[in-house]
């Protein structure tokens, strides 16, 4: 909350106010602890960062709130340099003055794009919905209906569908793994990064240091509209819960659809059976043990590549899940037989976005994937009131299986549509404004 970081820098006498945000509604809180710095008359410097900010939404949302510098920082490695100039007497007034520039050049960008796109109505939008021809579909019903847990999961297995190549990028060294371990420029430090990474995970493994659950489901499915519905049993007789998808509004070329993940599952009125799974995975149980550990023998170094392996065993987690859903659990692709290499560029059938990322923002939607396998009583996984998923090193999603079902970007919505998302929520206008403030093509009330 704004009152307890204005009393925590005042009370600390600090130089910099930092916010790092994780989550979508992170992004209002940060404009109103903007507002109330000025507010308050603040003299320092706001610093930035976190997995949902970026340097245009500081620039068109945050910066013009605060009388201060204002500057948005893509991670940790990079904020050691913006500190130092925003502290020093010589550099800092030069640095914040390319900064402002930078970012007025971005709102101008923002609103020339902003001029330049054409949304459709909701409706027509609708009638631009993906083609599937599902009587020739081959829906298949998954060999296990219902949900599966694991419980203390082997990371020794979950270790090899490890992707290794978003690792490198987090410490900023940018190539395609394994291509970077012998890079020009970064291949003597990738190296020797990822040696100890391994040596790391090696001890990790041995003593049994983390732990990963994971649970995994079936459900019988169609779509209505832009809704899902889930049913318990196959009578489908009985909705046991509803998943709520956004449509693409952005005006599209010829020939090229307004997607909404509704559309991969067979509409009810087609009286086709289809499916949906979900799931939840942690690979980051004892990781706050593990980090507060190496912190205690002031080793921060290996505290931050807990974290990062934590993160990467969670992923690699997810991707397992997924294979067995594939081949064994759903079965639709049982004779699959794909490399580690071809599992990361995505050649599989089939998908598992997740609530909060592009095809569907909406964090509010996790509660009820939660609740419906039942993720806070098995797994230790459970939401903050913020929607965050604790431990962190912990994904969730859906699954798809048709063919067609790909990934995209929902982009940005109309207020005609968030009316209507909001009306089949069952909640308030502004309550769905919040949870997607960054996909709105209009300023809220």
């Amino acid at each position: 909350p704004a009152d307890k970081i204005l009393n925590e820098a005042r009370e600390n006498n600090v130089d910099i106010i930092g916010l790092s945000g994780l989550i979508t509604p992170s992004l209002d809180e940060m404009v109103h602890v903007a507002k109330e710095l000025k507010r308050e008359e603040f003299k320092q410097p706001l610093m930035i960062g976190g997995a949902t900010t970026s340097r245009m939404h500081t620039a068109v949302k945050i910066e013009q709130q605060y009388d201060q510098p204002v500057v948005h920082v893509l991670d940790a490695s990079r904020s050691v340099s913006v500190t130092g100039n925003l502290v020093s007497e010589t550099l800092r007034d030069e640095f914040v003055k390319k900064k402002r520039q930078e970012y007025l050049k971005l709102r101008n960008q923002h609103e020339n794009r902003s001029r330049k796109k054409t949304y459709l109505p909701l409706e027509k939008a609708r009638a631009n919905a993906t083609q599937i021809d599902w009587k020739q579909s081959d829906i298949k019903k998954p060999a296990n209906l219902g949900i599966r847990v694991f419980d203390d999961y082997s990371l020794k297995e979950a270790r090899e569908y490890i992707d290794w190549g978003p690792f490198f990028i987090a410490w900023q060294m940018k190539g395609k793994f394994p291509d970077v371990l012998e890079d020009e420029k970064y291949g003597e430090e990738a190296r020797k990064l990822f040696d100890e990474a391994n040596a790391l995970l090696d001890t990790i493994l041995k003593q049994n240091l983390l732990k990963a659950n994971a649970i995994i489901g079936t459900f019988p499915a169609n779509a209505v509209g832009d809704d899902i519905e889930v049913y318990t049993d196959e009578s489908r007789e009985e909705v046991q819960t509803v998943f709520h998808t956004v449509r693409q509004q952005a005006k599209k070329r010829k020939g090229q659809p307004n997607k909404a993940l509704a559309d991969f599952i067979a509409p009810k009125s087609s009286g086709i059976k289809d499916y949906i799974g979900g799931f939840a995975v942690t690979a980051g149980i004892g990781t706050d043990e593990l980090v507060q550990q190496f912190k205690d023998d002031h080793d921060d170094y290996n505290a931050i590549l807990v974290k990062a392996l934590a993160d990467r065993l969670a992923e690699a987690m997810a991707e397992l899940m997924h294979e067995k859903i594939r081949k064994e659990y759903w079965g639709y692709a049982p004779e699959e037989d794909f490399t580690n290499d071809d599992l990361v560029r995505e050649k599989y059938t089939g998908i598992r976005p997740a609530p909060g990322y592009p095809a569907q923002p909406d964090h509010s939607e996790k509660p009820i994937l939660f609740d419906l396998l039942g993720v806070e009583d098995s797994t230790d996984i459970y939401l903050t009131e913020n929607l965050a998923m604790m431990p962190a090193s912990s994904v969730s999603g859906l699954y798809f299986a048709h063919p067609e079902s790909a990934y995209f970007s929902a982009g940005k919505l109309g207020k005609d549509q968030i009316k209507d998302y909001a009306r089949r929520k069952g909640t308030s206008v502004q309550e769905v404004e919040k949870w997607l403030t960054a996909n709105l093509n209009y300023e809220p009330e």
